[in-house]
């Protein structure tokens, strides 16, 4: 059976650039489309966050409004009760797992991950190791920002040159956060090198690299999940 490690953020904020916490932590749609696509095509599931913590999920992403509806926001919420009274009730300490026992690994958005995964060398060598050894590696809106943390020892960033999709600058303003953010994610990955591949704002759009797969926002969650299942069944 193929393995996909999940890696959530473990943080319930963002530090703003005035030092203030935005309240967040990892975008429903990027965890529960993904989870259902994998549990469908009979991939095993491991969750890890950093620590070993319960993760919060950003309140935001369940509103009506970002869900897509009362019907679908309750939808996800019940798929969440299900999943906090469960696997994700005591996560793996991200500290204690090897990639070396996972044919892929996931990495859903939020703002979360720009908090702690970004900056993670626990992670980031992690990513490093599977990268190297052919694993796919996988992740969607501002999950890629986790990425960020996988620097090699001579400090070469593992992803530079490659094609990769994340939350645009666009989608951040449209969303009122980007005059606040210490950072932005498109700005970091081009910096680093990353060949960014972008599309209309808010639209579906994922991408693949060999065996890098990344989205650009919660849209693109499914999609993502899809072609990690097609690389995982040799497609």
């Amino acid at each position: 059976m193929p393995s996909v490690l999940i890696v959530i953020t473990g943080s319930d904020h963002w530090t703003l650039n005035d030092g203030t916490r935005h309240p967040t932590g990892f975008w429903a749609e990027e965890l529960l489309a993904p989870v259902a696509i994998f549990r469908n095509a009979g991939v095993d599931i491991t969750y890890a966050t950093p620590g070993g913590v319960r993760p919060t999920v950003d309140e935001g992403s369940l509103s009506p409004a970002m869900a897509g509806g009362e019907e679908e926001s309750a939808r996800q919420r019940a798929e969440l009760d299900a999943l906090f009274a469960g696997e994700l009730a005591a996560p793996k300490r991200l500290e204690d797992v090897s990639g070396s026992d996972y044919d892929a690994v996931y990495i859903p958005g939020g703002h979360g991950p720009m908090e702690d995964l970004a900056v993670s060398r626990v992670l980031g060598a992690l990513l490093v190791a599977m990268l190297d050894a052919g694993k796919i590696v996988s992740s969607v809106c501002h999950g890629p920002a986790a990425l960020l943390s996988a620097t090699r020892p001579n400090g070469d960033w593992a992803f530079a040159g490659r094609t990769l999709s994340g939350f645009l600058n666009e989608e951040e303003r449209q969303a009122g956060l980007a005059d606040k953010a210490p950072w932005l994610l498109e700005d970091r990955l081009r910096a680093g090198g990353a060949a960014l591949k972008t599309g209309d704002a808010w639209a579906p759009l994922s991408v693949v690299d060999g065996t890098i797969v990344t989205g650009q926002n919660p849209a693109s969650s499914g999609e993502v999940a899809e072609k990690v299942v097609a690389q995982l069944n040799g497609v």
